[in-house]
């Protein structure tokens, strides 16, 4: 099971990112658990300066800007 992180303070494209990832999920059936993380203390763990940020697996995949559902897609089924 993959495990995502969403680092996002709740603006429009931090809500965008984990609709899109919600997608992504769905259309290639890969199970996941998904955690939204909205503490900037927790961000500086995650060693990310801008959100929204995406976290697969401890990886960090993307900082500053929001990832396509195709872009998610991709990683999930790398």
């Amino acid at each position: 099971m993959k495990k995502i992180f969403i680092l996002g303070a709740g603006c429009f494209k931090c809500n965008k990112l984990h609709e899109n990832v919600e997608a992504a999920i769905e259309e290639t059936g890969v199970e996941c658990e998904v955690s939204k993380v909205s503490d900037p203390a927790a961000f500086a763990e995650f060693g990310v300066m801008t959100s929204p940020a995406l976290i697969i697996d401890g990886e960090l995949k993307a900082a500053g800007r929001m990832l396509s559902v195709e872009q998610i897609r991709k990683i999930l089924e790398e």
